[in-house]
């Protein structure tokens, strides 16, 4: 059984959700941000970024939210979710993960928590929004040309991992759902039973 310590609608999204779509046992360990639980000794000494999620496997902790997401999907290849290191696709897979990392998820969070670097907050968020709906355009231009998934007719991790970013830009002036691939996308990747099972469990309302 993978224990999940997590926080709704946080980076751990993605791995509770494939946790879920995966049917793999598991439980779940609540880190109450505004109480500061991910900053506590006990926590830091699983993870030492100090940050959701952290995913104990075989009795030991596992971080960074793309990563076990990867990890999953290679550990369980009966569900499907990942290229086989063999399928020609793989490359393509792996490239799509970390692109959705560095040119999506990282200006997310400046947007989101500006103060991060210690600069004008808006002038960072004016900055991270640029960069974000930047990779949007690409990322909608993809799924017109090769959807209608990031791997054209195969449903893989970067699918789930790209949903939760978009779930993240939803209080943006232009969230990813306004262009319209993306937010046709969002709308199949909403429809599976597992996002609202999902939901229930983490008690989300927006974006539903």
């Amino acid at each position: 059984m993978y224990a999940l310590y997590y926080s709704p609608g946080t980076a751990s999204l993605v791995v509770h959700w494939l946790l879920i779509e995966m049917d793999l046992a598991h439980e779940l360990r609540t880190v109450d941000i505004d109480a500061r639980d991910h900053k506590r000794a006990e926590y830091l000494a699983l993870n030492p970024n100090g940050v959701v999620p952290t995913l104990i496997v075989d009795g030991e902790p596992r971080y960074e939210a793309a990563a076990l997401a990867m990890y999953l999907a290679d550990r369980h290849p009966e569900a499907g979710l990942a290229p086989g290191i063999a399928d020609p696709r793989r490359a393509q897979y792996n490239q799509w993960m970390f692109n959705l990392t560095n040119t999506l998820q990282a200006p997310l969070r400046l947007w989101w928590y500006p103060s991060d670097l210690q600069a004008d907050d808006e002038a960072v968020r004016l900055g991270a929004q640029a960069r974000i709906e930047a990779a949007c355009e690409r990322f909608d231009a993809q799924l017109a040309q090769h959807g209608p998934y990031l791997l054209g007719e195969r449903l893989s991790v970067a699918d789930f991992y790209l949903t939760m970013l978009m779930r993240w830009t939803r209080k943006m002036p232009r969230p990813a759902h306004d262009w319209p691939h993306l937010g046709a996308f969002a709308q199949r990747m909403k429809a599976r039973p597992g996002f609202a099972t999902l939901y229930q469990r983490e008690g989300l309302s927006e974006w539903a």
